[in-house]
């Protein structure tokens, strides 16, 4: 099962943006392979048990060891460019759709709290946080983004948008804007149309009490279609964790696996 966590055509490409491991001049334990750690941390993700119940007899590394990397892995920047390496490889083979976009969010429990958290407002005002996401026409995550739960979805939406990268074309021209972009009736406000027209992009919003959000349903039910791949990422569907860098990696890395499996 290890093994399959992991595989070649993942590690190839996100090896060599780990950080090198400062050297002991002291002594002191050999540092564990990237390897090993990064197959727990995935395991941590698709299966969502405890760090301190990782078996170390079957993946060689314990849980809080993956927890670490996981930890400075994040703070390294590394999984935000391996998103974007892999979004540059999907670009460079005409991959990605840039015919049109599809943005929305959903809310998880934040059973323990922490940073970027708030009351729910359909969860009884519990403690929650947002994901955010934006993807290509056939679905594949651009940009994605954490916030309390009580944030609004119009607040949200130029800034993600913002974060998609400009990526080159196998014509070698390079492009960072979809022709249209489809939401609910969440993102139908002024600035939200306003600000995408600015960017020379087509809203193509559903509108509060004019018309339904089923008449978009034809483009915008890919990015609900990656919400559910999203779910079969455990970790995801409750934050467990108090920091929210953390989670965030977890929700980066989940998209990255996303990615990848559209490139194998």
């Amino acid at each position: 099962m290890a093994r399959e966590l992991l595989p070649d055509v993942l590690w190839v490409r996100v090896k060599d943006l780990l950080p090198v491991h400062p050297p002991q001049p002291k002594g002191g334990r050999p540092w564990k392979e990237d390897r090993l750690a990064l197959r727990g941390i995935i395991f941590v993700l698709k299966a969502n048990i405890p760090w301190e119940l990782l078996p170390a007899e079957v993946f060689g590394v314990c849980g809080m060891t993956c927890w670490r990397r996981l930890r400075d892995w994040a703070e390294a920047g590394v999984w935000e460019r391996l998103q974007r390496l892999l979004e540059a490889e999907l670009g460079g083979q005409d991959l990605i759709d840039w015919k049109r976009a599809a943005i929305d969010s959903t809310s998880v429990p934040a059973k323990r709290g922490g940073l970027l958290t708030g009351p729910n407002p359909t969860d009884r005002g519990r403690p929650g946080s947002k994901h955010h996401l934006v993807t290509d026409g056939a679905g594949l995550p651009l940009a994605e983004s954490l916030t309390p739960a009580n944030t609004h979805d119009s607040r949200e939406a130029l800034p993600l948008v913002d974060e998609i990268p400009r990526v080159k074309s196998p014509r070698g021209a390079s492009r960072r804007r979809p022709g249209k972009l489809h939401a609910d009736k969440g993102y139908d406000y002024p600035r939200v149309r306003q600000g995408l027209r600015q960017r020379h992009i087509q809203p193509r919003i559903a509108r509060r009490g004019v018309e339904s959000s089923t008449r978009l349903g034809r483009h915008r039910w890919v990015v609900e279609r990656t919400f559910a791949w999203l779910k079969f990422f455990r970790r995801l569907v409750i934050r467990y964790e108090v920091r929210d860098d953390i989670h965030f990696a977890f929700l980066q890395l989940a998209c990255c696996l996303i990615l990848i499996r559209r490139l194998s």
